[in-house]
């Protein structure tokens, strides 16, 4: 048997290219694999989308290499058309049969979760960072550079309190990656932007219409990271009054019957995007405002992604962990003793979803839109 080539083009099932026998005539185009990475991150959508900051310093520390990513089925196709990663696993248990036959030369896990540490330390590699599992099942730092982040998880003083570093920063630490403050990365397809193009033609919005986008839910996991839907109205009734701006609510399937609501009260004068064409759709419509208003959700981490300029607001989670990449405003109650806290449910009626400032938000994206004249 000849040797089978070192070349991601290989895959032994069938020719790279028609009628050329790479066993037999060599190479045709060579793409040697270098180091083999598996990253592991299996939880959240918004997680997900901010890991892809970490790709172009794993491309610049390893130039030569190929970058596998496991992840839940409903996060697979945040990674596509992403020209650092070669090939997508969803975490299923044809995936995991296939990832166990294989020999990585680092494995980087996200993750503190049990699921997660459990694959990591299962799975062949030369060199594990982030986290696994112990024989007792406890989440455990697997290197030196997981240590501040493993520390978070453990010290809310240090988490809620102390910490000022973003969340893309202590992660290049614990992948021992060079940090510079790279961007997320997601790519739309050609067939994708043709779609945008033809969306705003069919709701009438020009180039230089100015639009702000409501993403207006969160995921069902933490539903206290939300606005009230009156909340949402005083907003966008202040922002018609203008007579200046268009207005797209936006979110998934989650958020469809309080959209509904909101656009129901405004009869027509808004724009009810779709929540149930998937996630990939949902990004095409969420590209169009200039300005996104939202919660600490998936919606937001999207909008960093597409580089809109964003007004997020915080109550329950860790705003110094966002960067906005000097896009935006971050809103958060200061000096409330309970905030950040990450609690699913609230003993205080939600004070910090009462503090929201609606007029900084209005002022805020009026002077945006000012700004760009």
């Amino acid at each position: 048997m000849k040797k089978i080539p070192d070349c991601k083009n290989f895959t032994g099932y069938k020719p790279c290219f028609p009628y050329h026998n790479c066993l037999e005539k060599g190479c045709k185009e060579e793409r040697k694999f270098g180091k083999k990475i598996l990253i592991i991150n299996l939880d959240a959508m918004g997680d997900v989308l901010m890991t892809t900051a970490q790709l172009p310093a794993i491309k610049r520390k390893y130039p030569v290499s190929t970058i596998y990513w496991i992840t839940l089925k409903n996060a697979v196709k945040i990674l596509d058309n992403n020209p650092y990663i070669d090939r997508v696993f969803p975490f299923d248990f044809e995936s995991i049969l296939i990832l166990s036959e294989m020999e990585f030369d680092i494995i980087m896990n996200v993750d503190k979760s049990m699921r997660s540490g459990a694959l990591a330390m299962r799975l062949n590699a030369k060199e594990k960072l982030g986290f696994g599992i112990n024989g007792s099942g406890q989440i455990i730092p697997l290197n030196k550079g997981a240590e501040y982040n493993y520390m978070l998880g453990l010290d809310d003083n240090l988490k809620f309190k102390i910490n000022q570093r973003t969340g893309q920063e202590y992660l290049a630490e614990t992948f021992d990656l060079d940090y510079q403050r790279d961007e997320y990365v997601f790519n739309f397809s050609e067939d994708e932007l043709k779609f945008i193009e033809n969306y705003k033609n069919e709701i009438g919005i020009k180039p230089d219409d100015e639009v702000i986008g409501f993403n207006t839910g969160c995921s069902l996991l933490f539903p206290n990271k939300k606005m009230t839907i009156e909340q949402h109205i005083l907003l966008i009734e202040k922002f018609l009054s203008f007579g200046r701006f268009k207005i797209m609510l936006l979110g998934g399937p989650e958020d469809t019957e309080r959209n509904n609501t909101i656009a129901e009260y405004f009869k027509g004068k808004v724009i009810n995007t779709p929540t149930t064409e998937g996630l990939r759709r949902g990004a095409c419509y969420e590209s169009i405002p200039q300005v996104i208003i939202t919660g600490d959700s998936f919606g937001m981490h999207l909008a960093i992604a597409l580089k809109k300029y964003v007004i997020a607001w915080f109550g329950l989670s860790c705003w110094t962990e966002i960067d906005l990449y000097d896009r935006g405003v971050k809103l958060y109650p200061e000096g409330l003793f309970c905030a950040p806290c990450w609690k699913k449910e609230c003993p205080y009626n939600l004070e910090c979803i009462q503090m929201i400032d609606l007029e900084r938000i209005v002022k805020e994206t009026i002077a945006y839109f000012d700004g760009k004249k």
